[in-house]
């Protein structure tokens, strides 16, 4: 008998779901759109969506916001036994907020070779010399993830361009 878990693609994709509606509300909000859930026992224990700018706080990232909520749940600020499913791969601040919880897995949309730390420019979630490493399933309802993020920032670009082209704008 083997001990490895069982992962569920099925409940991938349905859990990642529930993060884009996260990533939805990030997005209404003109934020960058970002959601997560954490998952325990196959229940959604926590969701949040990026805040950054709303509560003016720089640390108010999607994944650090439903690991908070989360470790209120658990009544513990271990999580060994959650997932945690985000439309974007964590920063380095939330990958470290993932291995001080102890996370048993990170499930993540779009990948960011730039900044993502959880195998993107770097690995927080699997470093070798830490305490705590971390299981990671990338590429989940990518496009989905993608496109919401692409959205936003074409968005921008275009508010810009207006803003350029606005009449008495000094040059």
């Amino acid at each position: 008998m083997d001990d490895e878990p069982i992962i569920d693609l099925q409940s991938d994709h349905y859990f990642m779901g529930e993060a884009l509606r996260q990533a939805a509300r990030a997005y209404e909000a003109e934020e960058v759109p970002v959601g997560a859930v954490v998952v325990r026992a196959g229940r959604i224990i926590a969701r949040a969506f990026n805040q950054v700018e709303l509560l003016k706080d720089a640390t108010a990232h999607a994944e650090m916001l439903a690991l908070t909520q989360a470790e209120q749940v658990a009544g513990d600020w271990r999580l060994t036994d959650c997932t945690l499913y985000v439309t974007k791969e964590p920063c380095p601040m939330c990958a470290g907020a993932v291995v001080h919880t102890r996370l048993a897995r990170v499930v993540f949309g779009l990948g960011d070779p730039k900044g993502g730390a959880a195998g993107g420019s770097l690995n927080l979630l699997q470093w070798p010399t830490l305490n705590h490493h971390c299981e990671i399933t990338s590429g989940v309802r990518e496009a989905e993830c993608r496109a919401l993020i692409r959205g936003i920032f074409a968005e921008q670009r275009a508010k810009n361009d207006r803003d350029a082209d606005a009449p008495g704008r000094a040059e």
